[in-house]
């Protein structure tokens, strides 16, 4: 018997782990509930929610193939191989199998499954599935792991010439077990379930994963480099949760890409190749994560950020939480976070740079706030992108690069339909007004819209001096982990 050990992998077609094992023999799957390591991550509730409901989708396409799907609960990882232990033997299972995850604490929780199981003779095998290109592959002349995305991306694409990532078969189905799936909870306790709106906005499902790929791609990749920063426009993919969770694997989504372009990644319709560089930025953070472990321990990537006076300003921060800074573009970015569990990229910068900079207020209450309300909440993704606006991570914004909310919002919801749809109380404001009202004179108390909780230029100048005073990088020293 082979056990397919599911995690973020939540696909039957072009898994990896999943026909490695259904070639080997009978084949039974397992997806372990951990409660308590998804609160201590920070995982939202929407999300937990949407992984059970693509559970429950899984477990239908893959009752199509005889396999059936079982849960089992181990709350904390370290629970882990004792209950994937316990099941090996009630199954007489041979092998396990597993699509490889990365972090710190999905390194170990794997590195002590594959111990026990090989002390009792069970056999443990990883696969690259993930990602495009295995951590440690794609690596800087000297060796080591690269710090700056373009000259990441330059050797991913040199290497993408010589081989592309081919599709994986799906496994046939296999003459039916005596084992019956198990039933998945509607909900785990400590994660209250969203409402039926936001549900409706992320329906489960891997045909609906490859619905959204199809159309991306045949109709608006086209239009995705010009179209991408304008909130109230439907400019992107919205694949990011079913990636996520692994509903929709990165091969599918480059060959989807490259089939749209003939075959051309570098090259061709630039809003294929500016989709391409978005899977490229996934990858990167992915292998910063394994390269310098210590952006998994909450750390920064440039340690000589860690001596920043971040500001302590509880108020200031439950402000931009709660959707009531008196900034338009950030409160209406806010309540699409919170209304929806996803964010439009463009705005997750613009509202990290104002928490960061114009607040000062340390990145890691941001990543956290992102990753406890995010349907698509993922580590890599996350923490790179947070480093990145607060000028502590890789390849990140000099600290002097600090977007202005009111420009950012004239730029890219120039008419205010983004704010309007979020903010109805602006919805009387004009074009130019609604995105500064305390500019619009008396217009103070607009629907009972506050007024801005700091001033942007001031703020500015708080920050720039923060991050002058900042020790010199070689005498902190580059100590990688």
């Amino acid at each position: 018997m082979q056990l397919i050990w599911l995690r973020s992998d939540l696909r039957q077609h072009d898994n990896t782990a999943l026909t490695a094992a259904a070639e080997r023999g009978p084949t039974v799957a397992v997806y372990l509930l951990s409660p308590e390591q998804w609160q201590e991550h920070d995982d939202a509730p929407c999300k937990v929610d949407f992984w059970l409901r693509n559970l429950r989708e899984l477990s239908k396409t893959l009752g199509e193939l005889n396999i059936p799907l079982l849960i089992r609960s181990a709350p904390r990882w370290d629970q882990a191989p004792a209950v994937l232990l316990e099941l090996c033997r009630d199954l007489q299972v041979e092998a396990v199998h597993v699509n490889e995850e990365y972090g710190v604490h999905e390194s170990r929780r794997d590195a002590a499954v594959a111990r026990a199981l090989q002390a009792e003779g069970i056999a443990f095998h990883s696969y690259l599935d993930q990602l495009l290109f295995k951590p440690g592959s794609v690596l800087t002349k000297t060796g080591t792991y690269f710090q700056v995305f373009s000259q990441f991306r330059k050797v991913c694409y040199e290497r993408l010439h010589r081989s592309m990532p081919a599709l994986i078969k799906t496994p046939s189905a296999q003459a039916p077990l005596n084992i019956a799936s198990d039933p998945i909870p509607e909900s785990i306790e400590g994660f209250p379930t969203p409402g039926q709106a936001l549900r409706n906005l992320w329906p489960a499902g891997e045909a609906e994963a490859q619905r959204r790929l199809d159309t991306f791609a045949d109709v608006q990749i086209d239009y995705y480099k010009s179209e991408r920063d304008f909130p109230a426009k439907p400019g992107t993919s919205q694949l990011s949760a079913y990636l996520a969770a692994g509903v929709i694997s990165p091969r599918q989504c480059l060959h989807a890409a490259l089939q749209s372009n003939q075959g051309e990644f570098e090259s061709g319709k630039v809003g294929a190749v500016t989709w391409i560089n978005e899977l490229l930025w996934r990858e990167f953070y992915k292998h910063i994560l394994v390269g310098y472990p210590r952006v998994s321990r909450h750390r920064a990537f440039r340690p000589e950020t860690e001596a920043l006076a971040w500001r302590d300003a509880p108020q200031e921060l439950a402000a931009w939480q709660e959707a009531r800074t008196g900034l338009p573009i950030i409160d209406a970015a806010m309540r699409q976070l919170l209304q929806t569990g996803w964010m439009h990229n463009r705005l997750r910068m613009v509202v990290a740079m104002f928490l960061t900079k114009n607040l000062l207020i340390d990145w890691r209450e941001g990543e956290r706030f992102f990753m406890r309300h995010l349907i698509d909440g993922d580590l890599a993704a996350n923490n790179g992108g947070w480093q990145w606006s607060a000028s502590t991570g890789t390849d990140a914004a000099p600290y002097f690069r600090i977007f202005n909310p009111v420009s950012q919002s004239e730029k890219f919801d120039s008419e205010g339909l983004f704010i309007k749809h979020w903010l109805p109380e602006l919805a009387g404001l004009n074009k130019k007004e609604v995105h500064n009202p305390a500019s619009a004179g008396g217009l103070f108390g607009v629907a009972d819209y506050p007024p801005p909780i700091v001033n942007l230029s001031t703020s500015r100048e708080r920050a720039l001096t923060a991050f002058k005073n900042l020790p010199s990088r070689a005498s902190v020293g580059e100590g990688h982990e």
